[in-house]
C-alpha cells in the first residue's frame, strides 16, 4: 500500500538521518579514559612494586597506562613506552615473585590476531584512593 511504502521510505530517510549524528561523536584520547576511571579519586606517592594477590583485575588504557584494580585502591602504570598498549591486547607477565616491580616488562599478546606485538616496560605504579566526601 502506498501508506505503508511511506513509512518504511520515511523509516530509511531517518535512519539514515541519524546515524552520521550518533558516529561524530569524538572518541576519547587515551588520557580521557582514564581520566574518567579515576575520577573522584585522589594520587598517592608513586610506589616501585604491587603486590599481584591484590591485584583483581586489570584494564589497558589505549596509548596512555594500566591500571591494577587492588579493590579500595588503583594502581595506575604509564610504560616508558605505552604508546605500544591497545585494549585488545592480553599483558603477559613473567615475576620471580608475587610483584611486580617497575623494573619487569609485560609481553603485548593480540587477542584478536593471535600473535605477540611486543612488550612494554613498566614505569613506578602511582596509587589512588577514592577521596572521602565533606558530608
Amino acid at each position: 500500500t502506498p501508506m505503508l511504502k511511506f513509512a518504511l521510505a520515511l523509516a530509511a530517510t531517518t535512519a539514515l538521518l541519524t546515524a552520521p549524528a550518533a558516529q561524530a561523536r569524538p572518541k576519547l584520547t587515551g588520557e580521557q579514559k582514564l581520566a574518567q576511571i579515576l575520577d573522584g579519586r585522589e594520587a598517592g606517592d608513586p610506589v616501585d612494586c604491587i603486590s599481584l594477590n591484590r591485584a583483581r583485575s586489570t584494564k589497558i588504557v589505549d596509548g596512555t597506562a594500566i591500571v591494577y584494580d587492588a579493590g579500595s585502591t588503583l594502581y595506575v602504570n604509564r610504560p616508558v613506552n605505552a604508546d605500544r598498549l591497545d585494549r585488545d591486547d592480553i599483558l603477559v607477565t613473567r615475576t620471580f615473585s608475587d610483584r611486580l616491580c617497575s623494573v619487569d616488562t609485560v609481553q603485548l599478546h593480540d587477542r584478536t590476531g593471535n600473535y605477540w606485538r611486543g612488550f612494554v616496560s613498566l614505569d613506578k605504579f602511582v596509587p589512588y584512593r577514592k577521596v572521602a566526601s565533606a558530608n
